[in-house]
């Protein structure tokens, strides 16, 4: 089972968006598990097994952060994996390690979601992509994104440079497409509303996890109905720090899930409808993707005019596929005509083409059970200096996935860089083929392509539906 899976299953079971902070802080320890001057490593361990033993049957999440236990050192790290095992099998433990070193990364990655066994981890993403990829690579696991905090201090920063688009929201945009809401979370400090409106505006298909949000019972209605979904989720949510250390935690935590679910109901009775997407046309052939395509043309993924690309070739149309993402049914129906062509190959492991297929690679290998790795766009001149990220061995058949077929370089580049790695790469599935002499060019380079569709398919859908009009087809079928 996936986090995604795993969370929402704790959320529906239990009927709660609370999340406990497990933290052995020596400072905040109940003076009742203190009997000795100093506190030490079983003092700690009793209070926290407390903590889940009151809070087990009403929480949705556990959040250890990992700071805490390094500050104790060999001990600090024996506590965390033994408060790990402890914690319910059936709900997931994000940990809180704001990890930004590219270095370690891969290492880090594998030690959490491995060895220790984490569901989900939270990130400093400022890095970029490259942060995010390592851990990614675990397509069961989730990413939690550190958009905006609430500290004072980080305000210069994140409200950069003044006006209606700072630095927090771009990178939120950009965060988007560094995986499906599936893996890829957000994280939040705030007890602003207007701050959390804009994020969930820009991202109203990501679980946010808050880390602070309110004061006062209306402060608290306040900040769910402006971060809840339409379903009445997305939104999880911690419970205050100083509870931990007192008598009545579960009684507190009860009343608190009733006044949040409470919420919930009146929400999910105010969104009681929802939107659909529909086609408004009928065509007397249809094209066995026609609905997929036409979603394509409608959310902006398939624009018209003269665009430059990155070989410097001016072609007549624009392909943005990275939007999908941020689509959860059009990205699951574009992951199944993905999985319609991949389950009939025979191969060992998933390759991705960074960076724009990591996110279907990472979508297929949930659906079809295969592992994932992915060749390096470049290669570090640090750490391990590693080709290919993730595990393998020589010998093993590996499908390669990439977005568009335009000339064919980045799909051959990624599939020679995994042959040299001892890999065995016969199949490239791409989403859209360019056409135009490429599939030839793959196939004397030895490889053989599948593509979803092709750039003349998706012309003559267009164009029969209306969507494009005479001229603009004449042009694209030159």
């Amino acid at each position: 089972m996936s986090f995604f899976e795993k969370l929402n299953e704790a959320i529906s079971v239990h009927q709660s968006l609370l999340v406990v902070g497990l933290d052995p802080n020596p400072e905040m320890l109940p003076k009742k598990y203190a009997v000795e001057e100093k506190i030490n490593k079983t003092h700690l361990a009793n209070w926290l097994k407390e903590i889940i033993n009151q809070t087990q049957d009403h929480v949705c999440a556990y959040k250890p952060t990992l700071g805490f236990y390094q500050a104790l050192g060999i001990e600090g790290i024996e506590l965390l994996i033994e408060m790990i095992n402890i914690v319910p099998k059936h709900i997931p433990i994000i940990l809180d390690a704001k990890h930004s070193d590219l270095n370690s990364s891969s290492v880090f990655a594998e030690t959490i979601f491995a060895s220790w066994g984490v569901d989900a981890v939270t990130l400093n993403p400022y890095p970029g992509q490259d942060q995010a990829t390592p851990f990614l690579l675990y397509p069961d696991k989730g990413v939690f994104l550190l958009c905006c905090t609430s500290n004072p201090g980080a305000v210069i920063l994140q409200q950069y440079p003044s006006g209606a688009f700072p630095f927090y929201l771009q990178l939120i945009k950009e965060a988007k497409n560094w995986g499906s809401p599936e893996q890829v979370f957000l994280e939040v400090g705030t007890s602003q509303t207007s701050v959390l409106s804009k994020i969930r505006s820009l991202a109203p298909e990501r679980t946010i996890l808050l880390r602070s949000f309110w004061q006062e019972e209306d402060h608290l209605k306040e900040i769910l109905t402006t971060g809840l979904d339409q379903n009445g989720t997305g939104l999880i949510l911690p419970i205050p720090q100083n509870w931990l250390s007192e008598d009545n935690l579960k009684q507190r935590v009860e009343k608190l899930n009733q006044q949040i679910n409470q919420i919930r109901i009146t929400q999910t009775e105010n969104n009681s409808s929802c939107q659909l997407w529909t086609p408004d046309i009928c065509l007397l052939t249809e094209h066995p993707h026609q609905e997929l395509i036409l979603q394509l043309y409608d959310i902006g993924c398939l624009l018209f005019g003269e665009f430059r690309q990155a070989s410097g070739a001016i072609f007549p149309y624009y392909i943005d596929l990275r939007k999908i993402i941020s689509q959860p049914q059009l990205f699951h129906q574009v992951l199944l005509a993905y999985a319609n062509i991949v389950e009939k190959l025979s191969f060992d492991r998933i390759a991705g083409i960074p960076y724009g297929a990591l996110p279907t690679a990472t979508g297929l290998a949930l659906m079809l059970h295969h592992p994932m790795i992915f060749p390096r766009k470049e290669i570090k001149a640090h750490g391990t200096r590693r080709l290919i990220e993730g595990h393998y061995q020589p010998g093993e058949k590996v499908v390669v996935i990439d977005d568009i077929l335009i000339s064919g370089k980045s799909a051959i580049e990624g599939a020679e860089k995994l042959k040299s790695c001892g890999l065995i790469v016969e199949d490239i599935v791409v989403f859209i083929n360019h056409e135009q002499g490429v599939e030839t060019r793959l196939q004397e380079a030895g490889y053989r392509p599948h593509a979803v569709l092709t750039i003349s398919e998706i012309t003559q859908t267009l164009y029969e539906a209306g969507r494009i009009s005479q001229e603009q087809y004449q042009c694209l079928k030159d």
